[in-house]
């Protein structure tokens, strides 16, 4: 256990360093707890979530192929003239529909698909895209967290509990909302000097004409009925019995069948860095698990709580959060729910809420606490404009602590 923690915590602080590529690390690390037979070859293979790995080389295909054609600068363009230039209604309209869809997608693909459209916006305006970026990202894992399928840690909850999709949305959706509206805001007013955008360039955009953009009328018409279909199938999911990297990939097969692009042009616009650096990751998180390190933590809750219903419910909204930010929030849900089940002696779905709050909100803490994260970095490196890990941790760290202050407020208000 020391071992694995020991090499976790190194591999975090060399990439909190930005000295040494993060990927680089990630490898190096889960080479070393395989090495160290911290955990076994067999173990490490199963602790890679293939689902998350799918999903991403299916959405980086499916942007790939789409991007040619022009409509991603279209929709930039159109952003752009709706807000008529001015940045608070940018920041309002990015964010909003960043939370909506993670709501109702999942926050993963939502930034897979937002990003390319930030960066042109972006562009077209003249402004730094990587504040942009940033509210994006914290706005997908907060408006995941109103919805069962918005979020992989809710995907975890329900599994376990059986609670239904109404119930995430009556238990969840309010203070998701009010937390969306605390922190964007906050967000806006700490990045508002380098969101300024210039009356020439406010009348560059408006003059544009979509329209123009679209480079490639007949791929369009091709491409578009999958990745609408691709979106549909997201929606319908559950319903369907199929995991969300089934229908990434799907959407990604069926695209490269239609396309005139060449295979090795697609392939070429997948982030390899930012797989590898999940396997890495996942591999890492793994040992953790394996050893006992993670139970360790949510044995630690029981412990400190001494059977006390407010103490458990906001002790398992914190640590989750806190513990989330360093681990990653799929792995640790997932170690924390026969714990959360061993507490909840009186069968109290608040302590489920609570465990959700904090495994969704805390995925805003790190660079690495969220998949859509990792997932988001990793375009900005492959546009020119890399976010570094103690950047993302200044924006991160207060969003975190604010959602969950709002969290604790009503948390103590709705269930204690």
């Amino acid at each position: 256990m020391a071992l694995a923690v020991l090499i976790f915590v190194g591999a975090l602080g060399l990439v909190a360093s930005e000295r040494v590529d993060r990927t680089k690390v990630a490898l190096g690390g889960a080479v070393l707890v395989l090495l160290t037979q911290t955990i076994d070859q067999e173990r490490a293979i199963e602790a890679v979530d293939f689902n998350t790995i799918g999903l991403l080389v299916g959405m980086m295909l499916i942007v790939r192929l789409t991007e040619p054609t022009g409509v991603f600068t279209y929709v930039a363009i159109r952003a752009g003239q709706l807000s008529r230039g001015r940045p608070w209604a940018v920041v309002a309209s990015l964010a909003v529909a960043t939370a909506v869809l993670s709501a109702f997608l999942d926050n993963l693909t939502t930034v897979l698909l937002m990003v390319p459209i930030t960066f042109l916006l972006a562009d077209a305006l003249d402004i730094d895209p990587i504040p942009l970026v940033l509210i994006e990202i914290i706005a997908s894992n907060i408006g995941g967290t109103s919805t069962l399928i918005g979020d992989p840690p809710n995907i975890l909850i329900a599994g376990a509990t059986g609670l239904s999709f109404t119930e995430f949305i009556v238990n969840l959706a309010p203070v998701a909302i009010v937390a969306f509206v605390a922190v964007t805001g906050g967000l806006f007013l700490f990045f508002r000097r380098r969101l300024q955008i210039s009356p020439a360039a406010r009348d560059r955009v408006m003059e544009l004409d979509a329209k123009r953009s679209i480079d490639d009328a007949g791929e369009l018409r091709r491409l578009m009925p999958v990745l609408g279909l691709t979106i549909l199938g997201f929606f319908l999911h559950q319903a369907l019995h199929i995991e969300p990297a089934t229908v990434a990939l799907a959407g990604a097969t069926v695209m490269l069948a239609l396309t005139r692009q060449s295979v090795e042009e697609a392939l070429a616009g997948i982030e390899w860095p930012t797989l590898f650096f999940f396997i890495g990751l996942f591999v890492m998180v793994g040992a953790l698990e394996e050893t006992g390190a993670v139970q360790e933590i949510a044995d630690g809750i029981a412990s400190v709580t001494a059977g006390n219903r407010t103490a458990e419910l906001l002790g398992i909204a914190w640590v989750s959060a806190i513990a989330s930010g360093i681990v990653d929030n799929i792995p640790f849900t997932a170690t924390m729910i026969p714990v959360v089940e061993q507490l909840n002696e009186a069968d109290d779905d608040a302590y489920w809420w609570s465990l959700a709050l904090g495994a969704c909100f805390g995925g805003n803490a790190t660079l690495v606490a969220a998949a859509a994260n990792v997932a988001a970095a990793g375009m900005a490196a492959r546009a020119g404009r890399p976010i570094g890990f103690v950047t993302f941790l200044k924006v991160g760290i207060p969003a975190t602590l604010l959602s969950m202050v709002i969290a604790t407020l009503y948390i103590i208000v709705r269930y204690i």
